[in-house]
């Protein structure tokens, strides 16, 4: 194997920053800083969104998509044009 040619693999400090949640986990990733957790120096990386924070995990979720489907918004935002929501073919062809 070639000597300098792979990135260092370490135990890496990532901060989900929405939650304050801290995991140590082994990564290539660059760091900038350091940080000490539990007693022990780590490079510390921030994370915008974590397992703690994602919705599909903690199944929470910030949107309401029950209350008004996309189809239905179609609909209404096109109901003022003729047979192209399936209209009756029988009034258009009274024109």
């Amino acid at each position: 194997m070639k000597e300098n040619t792979h990135p260092e693999y370490r135990e890496v400090l990532f901060e989900d920053i929405s939650c304050g949640f801290k995991f140590v986990t082994r990564s290539t990733v660059r760091a900038n800083t350091t940080i000490e957790h539990e007693g022990k120096t780590y490079p510390h990386v921030k994370v915008e969104t974590s397992s703690e924070s994602h919705p599909f995990y903690t199944g929470v979720q910030t949107h309401n998509y029950a209350a008004t489907s996309q189809a239905e918004k179609f609909k209404q935002r096109y109901s003022n044009l003729s047979g192209v929501l399936g209209g009756n073919k029988a009034d258009n062809k009274s024109e």
